[in-house]
């Protein structure tokens, strides 16, 4: 579960899953194994890895009993939201849509920039995006989608960059699940395909760590829910559930704090999280050179072109997400998190992911229902 896993972007991908659907739709071949129907809702679970759900299967049973029939996919590189969102709704790496990770340099604006809340971000999102999104090509098809989640996101930059073309159903009460379920049945009137998205899970680990009863709880509650979509769509339409990371739990010792290492630093900026940075600098192979040595086999440091080489970040890199990577990345090993004084939110987390360990990559596709 701790060793690396390399992203399957040519096959088994977060990234395919959308135009696997839009295959199913159009009676193509996709590239992920999934029903040719009509309609398709596909849940996204903040935080829900393959790991996490088979080790606490007891705790999810609908979920559970869909796995052998499921997939095992990977999310992108870095294994963080804002990056597997993106990959999702755009159905493209992050080397082609530019999501570089939770943080990263924004030549643009010339300042590292928070993906997810836009702090920093350039004004000019649409410049920003470098692909529309795949419900912007379903609706230039003369096909309708739909968004379930919480109405604050609608004009977030991320909603923007991910998940532009759908039409959006506002969540009011987050966790009702009778709520969810009617406003999913409403958009099947009028979309091929429903996206809904669902948060807790993720900050009950980041908070708690997987396995804490709270995240339990949580995982029941989802469970419940899935059951119960599973219950009010028709057989005809396919319900596919998945995730946009695993996670973690971090040990307090296993903390490195970049500031407290004089050879680490030497960088002009530092982006990403704790278990996955982007380090920016004059000298790449000075500053490559100080964190491998000072990291040791607590981390897998790359330069730049190296990590693109190596398809981190998919196997087409455009120069605008050239520039957003980081001139050394810093993926981390095992349980271990690189830790920055800059981000004191950080240090409150218990669970954490970005890195390329299975048990942060790996996610679940879980597929009911499709019969035509």
């Amino acid at each position: 579960m701790l060793a690396f896993v390399d992203p399957r972007y040519e096959d088994l991908s977060l990234a395919n899953l959308l135009p696997s659907v839009v295959a199913g739709l159009d009676g193509g071949t996709p590239l992920i194994d999934i029903p040719a129907t009509r309609q398709y809702v596909v849940l996204l679970v903040d935080g829900l890895g393959w790991h996490q759900l088979k080790e606490h299967a007891e705790h999810a049973e609908t979920m559970a009993a869909l796995m052998d029939r499921g997939h095992r996919l990977t999310c992108s590189v870095p294994s963080t939201t804002a990056t597997s969102l993106t990959s999702l709704g755009c159905g493209a790496t992050p080397g082609e849509h530019g999501v570089m990770g939770y943080s990263f340099y924004e030549p643009t604006v010339g300042r590292v920039i928070n993906s997810l809340t836009w702090e920093g971000g350039p004004d000019d999102i649409e410049g920003f995006a470098q692909k529309p999104t795949v419900f912007q090509r379903l609706g230039s098809q003369g096909r309708t989608s739909a968004a379930v989640t919480l109405g604050r996101f609608a004009s977030s930059a991320l909603t923007r960059v991910a998940f532009a073309g759908t039409r959006l159903y506002p969540v009011g009460t987050e966790g009702d699940v009778e709520e969810l379920t009617g406003l999913v049945t409403d958009a099947l009137r009028g979309a091929d395909v429903v996206y809904l998205y669902e948060r807790l899970l993720d900050s009950d680990g980041h908070a708690h760590g997987t396995g804490s009863w709270q995240w339990l709880d949580r995982l029941a509650f989802i469970d419940d829910y899935v059951a119960h979509l599973i219950d009010a769509l028709p057989p005809s339409v396919c319900l596919l559930v998945t995730g946009d990371h695993g996670m973690l739990n971090i040990p307090e010792d296993e903390r490195v704090i970049v500031e407290d290492e004089p050879r680490l630093g030497g960088y002009t900026h530092l982006g990403g999280e704790p278990r996955f940075r982007h380090v920016y600098g004059d000298d790449a192979r000075a500053l490559a050179w100080a964190w491998e040595s000072v990291l040791g086999e607590r981390a897998h440091v790359l330069r730049r072109e190296e990590a693109i080489e190596a398809g981190w970040f998919g196997p087409n890199v455009s120069n605008m997400s050239a520039a957003r990577i980081g001139d050394v990345v810093a993926a981390m090993t095992g349980t271990w998190a690189a830790m920055s004084y800059a981000t004191p939110g950080e240090f409150s987390l218990v669970g954490m992911h970005g890195s390329m360990t299975a048990a942060e990559m790996e996610v679940p596709l879980l597929v009911h229902g499709g019969r035509p």
